[in-house]
């Protein structure tokens, strides 16, 4: 039986263990969740403890939408050096999503705008509901991206279009997202956090030291030369194979206790 969210973070955050999955909701709807440092902190808190008691997470916006990106009014007071690090606060924590233990979905809805999107960029699979929007205005507002988005972004949609959209400012509906590389589905208005959910618990399935190697070793690789990724991939598929549990889900393939691979469905 799903248990009632708990707040954490004076309210900023829900968090509510699914079983084998933790939904982690972002909680400050009237701001449109827009991402202080205090609410960096909150998030981190809750993505630690969902690493000690669920195999998969979800990250999704209370209200209309996932988030509107960094909380202006904050940064605008910031001397400098204080600005350094709290970007580096943000790194560190969207850094224990991305290399962390467990696979995170986001569940974006409405705005997933500079900060926001810099947080779904951290996690593992974007589930965008269709009228979900992405935007970078830091050029605009005459900063720049410092959630780690200069790395995750320009990695999934490409440097060329992460710097269209910081020096236009325009919006990127879901779907040319999608098109982009920056989602991972779109779907109907309304079931993103259905949907993430549905994910999240198949993912939760999968082999503990598998998960962590598709988090870990795949992005590390990436950055290698190919005879070093190569090297290393056949060294974490080796250690993959020798778990107890790799084993054990092998034999059951073998022995015919596991279902095969089938054609997707329309």
């Amino acid at each position: 039986m799903t248990a009632q969210p708990e707040t954490m973070g004076d309210g900023l955050i829900t968090y509510e263990l699914d079983g084998d999955i933790a939904v982690i909701g972002l909680n400050r709807p009237d701001k449109r969740n827009a991402l202080s440092d205090r609410f960096v902190i909150a998030l981190g808190q809750a993505v630690a403890r969902a690493t000690t008691e669920a195999r998969a997470g979800v990250i999704h916006g209370h209200g209309k939408n996932f988030s509107a990106g960094l909380d202006l009014a904050e940064h605008s007071e910031k001397p400098l050096f204080e600005a350094v690090k709290g970007s580096r606060l943000w790194h560190r924590t969207f850094e224990s999503i991305e290399l962390g233990e467990i696979p995170f979905v986001a569940a974006i809805t409405g705005a997933a705008v500079g900060g926001g999107f810099e947080l779904a960029s951290s996690t593992h699979i974007r589930v965008a509901e269709e009228s979900a929007f992405f935007a970078l205005p830091e050029g605009t507002r005459g900063i720049f991206v410092g959630g780690g988005g200069s790395v995750r972004i320009s990695r999934l949609i490409g440097p060329a279009r992460m710097g269209d959209m910081m020096l236009t400012g325009r919006s990127v509906s879901a779907s040319d997202m999608e098109r982009w590389g920056g989602v991972s589905y779109v779907v109907e208005d309304g079931t993103a956090l259905t949907r993430a959910r549905q994910i999240a618990h198949r993912m939760a399935e999968n082999a503990e030291f598998t998960n962590y190697a598709i988090l870990n070793a795949l992005p590390r690789i990436a950055d290698m030369s190919a005879d070093d990724g190569l090297f290393t991939e056949a060294m974490v598929a080796s250690l993959a194979t020798m778990t107890p549990e790799a084993k054990q889900r092998l034999k059951d393939f073998l022995e015919k206790r596991a279902a095969k691979v089938q054609a997707p469905t329309s």
